[in-house]
């Protein structure tokens, strides 16, 4: 769904995750791929905080990851240079990695938080993620209030999982961002609690943050709606209308405290 906000504030949609098949037909791009690309939604937000109600091992998180996702690995620039050999190409471009930092930079200050982590694999990749680090590096000295650290992505991984609390905004690179939202989504509740938001220069879009297909809920009435129900609020937040946003993320979050209906938390 698309429509035309007020007070011009670009276009907006909400979306849901389309189920992408293993099977190749002839396009390597998938269609979120394609939709990204054509709207330029450079920049992917999930916002992961901790819901009263659902038990995890972790309490009272807040943190956020931002994802460069129109290059990298999904480039969808794959070739059989000979038999059996497949050659995939990952773009790292210094304008969209600027780009993509500087947002995470920008999103940091207006939202008064403290710290940005740029994750990474430099330490083997070290033309293409080096010079995505390089990038995050150049930004970080324009924003000398906020503290600047970086990890390496596997780090990054176990470091979520034994203390999630040291980290306020990461940003990284596309394929890294993917993982990174679902394992952080792991640590919340699931892929059906976390919602999601992706920015161009004109557009926004709201969606599921892990971006889970969970077809096997299909016709059996067990998908956890509260991901999709949260962006929607975050959608109307975004077009300023406050008081409706705060209805439905105020009624989701009492249900889910309360516990008397639950949804499947581990999945969507």
């Amino acid at each position: 769904a698309a429509l035309q906000p007020p007070h011009c504030l670009g276009s907006l949609g909400l979306a849901g995750k389309i189920h992408t098949p293993m099977e190749y037909k002839g396009e390597l791009a998938s269609y979120d791929m394609r939709l990204r690309r054509k709207l330029d939604l450079f920049a992917n937000v999930v916002h992961v905080s901790s819901l009263p109600g659902y038990k995890t091992r972790h309490n009272n998180l807040d943190l956020v990851i931002i994802r460069e996702q129109t290059e990298g690995e999904y480039s969808s620039l794959e070739h059989e240079s000979a038999k059996g050999v497949i050659e995939c190409l990952k773009i790292i471009t210094r304008a969209k990695s600027q780009r993509i930092a500087k947002f995470a930079f920008d999103f940091a200050t207006k939202k008064g938080r403290n710290k940005v982590t740029a994750v990474h694999k430099a330490n083997i990749m070290k033309l293409g993620d080096g010079l995505f680090l390089r990038c995050c590096e150049e930004v970080a000295e324009l924003y000398p209030k906020i503290t600047f650290d970086t990890m390496i992505i596997d780090n990054c991984c176990m470091q979520l999982v034994q203390n999630p609390y040291q980290f306020d905004v990461l940003v990284m690179p596309n394929l890294y961002g993917n993982i990174i939202d679902n394992l952080a989504a792991g640590l919340v509740g699931g892929a059906g609690v976390v919602p999601g938001e992706s920015y161009s220069a004109d557009f926004a879009v709201f969606e599921m943050g892990a971006r889970h297909p969970f077809a096997q809920a299909v016709g059996r009435n067990i998908a956890n709606p509260t991901a999709m129900l949260l962006s929607s609020a975050n959608m109307l937040r975004h077009l300023n209308l406050e008081h409706h946003s705060a209805m439905i993320s105020d009624a989701v979050k009492k249900v889910i405290k309360v516990g008397k209906v639950r949804g499947c938390p581990g999945g969507p």
